[in-house]
């Protein structure tokens, strides 16, 4: 199997280095402003023009968006906009360019109606003191050296790891693995190269091929899972949060920038930003850490993993349960899950997000038209049924994947109306099968804020 994943290494840079680095990210940063002035300049001039009722074919030539037209605008103007432009790799120019490109087309796509999810913006211009330093190289040499703990890239030369790249050297010496692109990035102070290599995968199969688990993800525990495992929730910013309060505190007492005035910030003011930046990076690193360990181990044990769609978005309004929610990371648990299944050879099943996996009896199908977060213990009024509701949406979950055929991720199919009342409910099932109509639907459940109220356990 043929896929392409990222390949991600700290780096170890000298002082000289570092600078190298840092003026090809602010290359990109040049070149992606002077093409986004340019590209407001021209729709702003040919929207004054309509306005003085000039036709459309006698407007100023407009600015295609492409990556190709950039690219040519910007080689005609660099020798006067940037006339140290030899001194850096072109790949620089190139960043900014095509980062600026796939905003516009985004933008774009939004306004029309031909990209899905939330509304983009228009672009905004790069600032030198917020943007995060980064420059990718697709051309030029991009290899790993014998020894593993370095890497030699475009203009920046030999850069030495801070961990061994042995994982890739041996994919490439293997020749099972071809490297795509490599970018430099810096986050949380820490300097980072990552790799997008196209990777030939051996077919592989899960430990228990036949098996099923039901994922219910929540806040106090991280994940239920229908054999009866619970997962608890690390909760690293809970952990980290008087830490977090206490650089912030002393940042706010130093002396920082000022747009205003044009003050700028100093140098006690940038040293307790990047610890700031450290403390917020660890953070990330063990959540990041704790939600691969979980995703890797279920892709790889289980054959069939079914998970919920959650409206992840909308549990965030939730301004009691907010932060909360985004330091367990719902919708990571689902995006790793969603390849590490198919690389495993396992498939994942998707329950649509009008399933009532909470409100549904796992004993006899029964649905509750109500359950209120403050009811941790599922009671069943039709056949009596005590169960953690947790476990029980956990086991739901499971019996939906029976509902649905086929390899690969899957997609429960839901309904868009409300619950229906108990006198209407679907046929009762027998435990440990999925309430399916014949038709492969699930029941329906309640409304949109219901189920954001519901879900965030």
């Amino acid at each position: 199997m043929r896929t392409v994943q990222a390949y991600r290494f700290a780096l170890d840079l000298t002082p000289v280095q570092e600078r190298a680095v840092l003026a090809h990210a602010g290359a990109a940063r040049v070149a992606y402003n002077w093409a986004l002035a340019r590209v407001k300049a021209v729709m702003d001039q040919r929207a004054a023009e309509r306005t003085y009722g000039i036709p459309d074919e006698l407007l100023t030539p407009s600015l295609f968006w492409s990556l190709p037209a950039l690219r040519r605008a910007w080689n005609q103007a660099k020798a006067e906009v940037a006339p140290w432009w030899g001194e850096v790799s072109k790949e620089a120019f190139n960043t900014g360019l095509d980062a600026l490109a796939r905003g516009l087309r985004n933008w774009a796509d939004s306004r029309t109606g031909r990209r899905a999810g939330r509304s983009v913006g228009f672009p905004r211009f790069k600032s030198r003191r917020r943007s995060v330093p980064s420059v990718r190289f697709t051309t030029g040499t991009v290899c790993v050296e014998a020894d593993r703990m370095h890497v030699v890239l475009p203009r920046l030369g030999r850069l030495k790891l801070h961990e061994s790249a042995r994982k890739l050297a041996r994919r490439l010496e293997a020749g099972t693995a071809r490297i795509l692109s490599a970018t430099v990035r810096r986050d949380g102070g820490w300097w980072h190269v990552s790799f997008t290599v196209e990777v030939e995968r051996t077919e592989r199969a899960p430990a228990q091929p036949g098996s099923v688990v039901g994922v219910d993800v929540g806040i106090r525990h991280l994940a239920v899972l229908s054999t009866g495992e619970l997962v608890e929730n690390p909760r690293h910013l809970t952990c980290a949060q008087q830490r977090l309060r206490r650089l912030g505190r002393a940042l706010s007492r130093k002396t920082g920038p000022d747009r205003r005035t044009g003050q700028r910030a100093s140098n006690r003011w940038q040293r307790a930003a990047a610890r700031l930046g450290r403390a917020h990076a660890r953070v990330a690193n063990l959540r990041r850490d704790g939600l691969h360990r979980l995703t890797t181990r279920l892709a790889a044990t289980y054959g069939t993993v079914v998970v919920e769609d959650l409206n992840v978005a909308g549990m965030l309004r939730n301004r009691r349960l907010a932060r909360h929610i985004a330091d367990a990371g719902f919708a990571e648990i689902r995006r790793q899950l969603a390849y590490k299944t198919s690389w495993n050879g396992g498939r994942l099943v998707v329950a649509d997000r009008w399933y009532p996996s909470s409100k549904t009896c796992s004993g006899c199908g029964a649905v509750k038209t109500k359950l209120a977060l403050s009811e941790r213990e599922y009671e069943c009024q039709a056949c009596g049924l005590v169960i953690d509701r947790d476990r029980n949406a956990s086991l739901n979950l499971a019996a939906l994947a029976a509902a649905t055929a086929g390899s690969g991720p899957a997609a429960g199919r839901g309904a868009n109306q409300k619950t229906r009342p108990r006198g209407q409910m679907a046929v009762k099932r027998q435990p440990g099968t999925a309430s399916a109509t014949q038709t492969g639907t699930v029941p329906p459940q309640g409304g949109t804020a219901d189920r954001v109220l519901t879900k965030a356990h």
